[in-house]
């Protein structure tokens, strides 16, 4: 039960407890005690909501921020990976493979506000070696949504 729950609440988090112990063949109990006992357990972390922030008038940048850093004697990347996770305007960390060893989701209203904080203050950090900037120009997909935006063809029909 607990994968086919996971699975259902990942795609949809708002579903009702009604739907998915029909869905899943228990009771609403049985539902609401494994999600309880998940939540306990660290599995399920939270609940979000995903916006297309490009239909609103909102003005937010996303960054992807790759960063090498010099590991922790005996705390490997964990160490600054907590330093650079406390930022509030930091919304991602993962560990990664590759040339680079961690990548940060960042988000701010600009471009501007967005490299400030890189280059004062993740690139300041004594760990930090050095960082690669990417900014998000358009989301096509996140979290296995397609952003699908209306384009209306305004060309003229030419006819022979």
């Amino acid at each position: 039960m607990r994968e086919e729950l996971l699975a259902a609440i990942e795609k949809n988090s708002r579903i009702d407890v009604k739907e998915l112990a029909v869905l899943l063949g228990v009771s609403e109990v049985d539902v609401v005690n494994e999600m309880a006992a998940m939540e306990a357990e660290g599995i399920i972390c939270g609940y979000h909501t995903l916006i297309n922030w490009d239909n609103t008038t909102v003005d937010k940048v996303t960054a992807l921020i790759e960063v090498c850093v010099t590991p922790q004697t005996g705390q490997g990347f964990d160490t600054i990976a907590e330093k650079i996770y406390k930022y509030p305007e930091v919304r991602s960390v993962y560990l990664i493979s590759g040339k680079y060893d961690l990548m940060v989701i960042l988000e701010g209203k600009s471009l501007r506000e967005v490299s400030s904080f890189v280059s004062e203050k993740l690139s300041g950090l004594d760990a930090v070696l050095s960082t690669a900037t990417h900014f998000i120009l358009k989301k096509y997909k996140d979290h296995g949504t397609v952003f699908k935006t209306k384009t209306d063809d305004e060309r003229e029909m030419i006819t022979p």
